[in-house]
């Protein structure tokens, strides 16, 4: 039997060449020539961002969320905490969601879950985010940034979360995919026990 070799399949699109039209501390907007599987070019925008962590602080039937004005939509909105680092810093996904946890509500988790990792706007940006579940909960102080001031918490029910879902107060995609994947991990129930050596 012969051996089958992997075929990567051409990209649909081909980057042949990119500028940068704008850059800050947070992201980084590139414009480039792309050529398509027929031979016809064409430019796309891309927006640069790195990757984001967004923590689903759970307990009592409920979740501790954050309300703050975004800026873009004009509108206050409901969310989980969440957030990235600045100055493209990198570093680790779940030290980044125990930063913002503290951060946004002063709250520190005992165990942090990751539930999966998303695409946040993957027809524009390269944007990720890393999702994860914090239990054992304890409060404290928040450390929030300047740009996070106006900011408000509060614990909700799950049953007030689908209302406000239902009601657009919460419109925030990665919030609403995040609680897809708590119900994904929650229909999996806990991880088997590994099977003995």
């Amino acid at each position: 039997m012969g051996t089958e070799v992997a075929m990567t399949p051409e990209p649909a699109v081909r980057r042949v060449s990119s500028r940068v039209v704008y850059e800050n501390r947070w992201m980084t907007v590139r414009e480039d020539l792309v050529q398509r599987a027929d031979g016809s070019r064409g430019i796309y925008g891309v927006v640069e961002k790195d990757d984001y962590a967004l923590v689903i602080p759970a307990e009592r039937d409920g979740f501790h969320m954050v309300e703050e004005y975004r800026y873009p939509i004009g509108r206050r909105t409901w969310n989980f905490p969440q957030g990235s680092h600045p100055d493209h810093r990198g570093g680790a996904p779940e030290a980044l969601a125990r930063r913002e946890l503290a951060e946004e509500t002063g709250l520190r988790a005992a165990t942090l879950t990751p539930l999966g990792r998303l695409h946040s706007s993957h027809g524009t940006s390269s944007q990720g985010v890393h999702v994860f579940l914090a239990t054992g909960l304890t409060p404290g102080e928040h450390a929030r940034e300047p740009e996070e001031q106006d900011m408000r918490q509060r614990f909700v029910t799950r049953e007030e979360f689908k209302r406000l879902v239902r009601a657009g107060e919460i419109t925030d995609d990665a919030t609403v995919a995040a609680y897809a994947l708590l119900l994904l991990h929650e229909e999996d129930g806990p991880a088997a026990p590994a099977a003995p050596a």
